[in-house]
């Protein structure tokens, strides 16, 4: 007897978890997680970051601070993994699973970082001791607002669009 108590009221307790889990009204996170994947050339290529959303606010140099190790996304440190040893904008990149920032620049070229301290929160303890990889990249304008942070893979690389500009990274 005791042990049918014990199961009706484990039940009871789980039935009642799930009314109120189903019963709550729930939010889109602001800043949503996101994954990239696709080829390039035989190496499988997947990106995972946080989506945040422009939402009018002035982003470059005020939101992203400029000349500052940024983390490519919101929340957690963007993560780039390849399975293959590629060539990131001229130099080589073994396989592996990295953080990956920008360090935005008002003019000139931007810097992309592949850090080997995969598991990070935002750029608060990132160690330039730990890059694997540093190279310089050449934004681009884009014709129209990108309103939420996007990752593209592409035969050629990939890029990172948001607001008004577009972050290419070339991969062979």
């Amino acid at each position: 007897m005791k042990t049918i108590f014990k199961s009706a009221t484990v039940l009871v307790a789980a039935m009642t978890l799930s009314v109120n889990a189903f019963g709550q009204e729930t939010k889109k996170p602001a800043s949503p997680a996101m994954t990239a994947t696709g080829k390039i050339k035989d190496a499988n290529i997947t990106i995972v970051y946080n989506s945040p959303s422009v939402k009018d606010r002035k982003i470059w140099g005020n939101l992203v601070a400029y000349d500052q190790v940024w983390r490519a996304g919101a929340n957690e440190a963007t993560t780039f993994e390849t399975d293959k040893e590629i060539t990131v904008q001229g130099k080589k990149l073994p396989a592996g699973k990295y953080s990956f920032f920008l360090i935005p620049k008002e003019i000139g070229a931007w810097t992309a970082i592949f850090n080997k301290e995969a598991k990070q929160w935002g750029a608060y303890k990132y160690e330039q001791a730990k890059d694997a990889l540093r190279v310089d990249v050449r934004t681009k304008d884009l014709s129209a607002k990108q309103e939420t942070l996007v990752y593209k893979i592409n035969k050629n690389g990939f890029s990172m669009d948001w607001d008004k500009t577009s972050v290419p990274v070339e991969i062979k």
